[in-house]
C-alpha cells in the first residue's frame, strides 16, 4: 500500500515536516509513505484557471493523491483553524474527487499543550465534507518543540503513537480495498 503525506507548513524547521519525514521511516510492513508536493508551489485555487488549462503542480498533486491509498496530513495551528497553503491544496482537490473514499489520518503539531486540536477539528470536518474516511483517532503532538530536535521527531513515546496511527491507516486503507472489491 501507498501512502501520500501532505504538511500543512512551509517552515524549514518545521515541527510538521518532522512528522511526516518519522512517518515514512515508521510504515507498517508493506506499505510505503512518499511525502506530496511542496504544497507552496501551488497557485492560488481559481476555478477559471481549472477549466481553462490545470497548472503542472496542480496535475501532480491529483495524480499523487488518485495513486495513494490514503493520505496523512499534518498541519500547525494557524488562527484555530490550518494553514493557508494547506486550505489551498485541499481547494485544488475537492472539486476534482481524487480524495473522495480514501482514508485520511490527521497529525497536528504545536507548540501549546493542545496540539493543535482546533486545527484538527476544522480539518476532520473539512475533509468529511469532501467525501474522505476520517480516522477518528488522530494523533495531537503538544508542545512540539521538546520532541523535535534538529527537524527529527525524537520522542520514542510521540514515534510509537504515529506508528500506531500508521498501522491504523494501513488497516482502514485495506479494509476499503475490500469493500471496493467485494462491491
Amino acid at each position: 500500500m501507498k501512502f501520500l503525506a501532505l504538511c500543512g507548513s512551509l517552515r524549514t524547521g518545521s515541527f510538521n515536516g518532522a512528522v511526516v519525514r518519522a512517518a515514512a521511516e515508521l510504515c507498517a510492513p508493506r506499505t510505503s509513505l512518499e511525502i506530496g508536493p511542496d504544497l507552496g508551489q501551488l497557485p492560488f485555487f481559481n476555478q477559471d484557471v481549472e477549466l481553462r488549462a490545470l497548472p503542472p503542480k496542480v496535475r501532480e498533486l491529483r495524480e499523487r493523491c488518485a495513486a495513494s491509498d490514503g493520505l496523512l496530513i499534518a498541519s500547525p495551528e494557524y488562527a484555530r483553524g490550518t494553514s493557508g497553503v494547506l486550505k489551498n491544496a485541499l481547494e485544488w482537490l475537492v472539486g476534482s474527487g481524487e480524495q473522495v473514499g480514501k482514508p485520511v489520518a490527521l497529525v497536528t503539531a504545536s507548540t501549546s499543550a493542545q496540539g493543535g486540536d482546533r486545527a484538527q477539528a476544522w480539518l476532520a470536518e473539512t475533509l468529511t465534507m469532501m467525501g474522505t474516511k476520517v480516522l477518528p483517532e488522530g494523533l495531537r503532538i503538544g508542545q512540539a518543540a521538546a520532541k523535535v530536535t534538529d527537524g527529527r521527531l525524537v520522542d520514542e513515546a510521540t514515534r510509537q503513537e504515529l506508528h500506531a496511527l500508521l498501522a491504523e491507516l494501513a488497516r482502514v486503507a485495506e479494509d476499503t480495498r475490500q469493500d471496493a472489491t467485494a462491491g
